[in-house]
């Protein structure tokens, strides 16, 4: 699936739906990975791996994750993300017990 596509399929899944979890990790590899680095270590972004992000709470890098970081390359995800699906991923990065 391209990112055109793998976007398109997370804006047109029903609002009421589970976040679907194999596109949504997909999102995150590719394409936070474009900034953050493909090992999310860091590059353009910084490292986002568990153990750095360890002293955030979920709802602030969702905050994070919907509406940017004003003055930083790191867009807001708002107009192509739910909420639910934003938590989801938040939530995905600081469990880091996925590899």
């Amino acid at each position: 699936m391209n990112k055109a596509a793998l976007i398109l399929a997370l804006v047109a899944a029903p609002a009421l739906a589970e976040p679907d979890a194999h596109a949504l990790e997909r999102l995150v590899k590719q394409d936070c990975g474009s900034c953050h680095g493909l090992t999310l270590k860091g590059g353009l972004g910084p490292d986002i791996r568990a153990q750095a992000l360890a002293h955030y709470e979920a709802a602030a890098l969702q905050a994070v994750i919907l509406d940017g970081v004003p003055g930083t390359p790191m867009p807001p995800w708002r107009p192509l993300l739910t909420d639910e699906e934003a938590a989801w991923i938040a939530e995905y990065l600081l469990d880091g017990d996925r590899e």
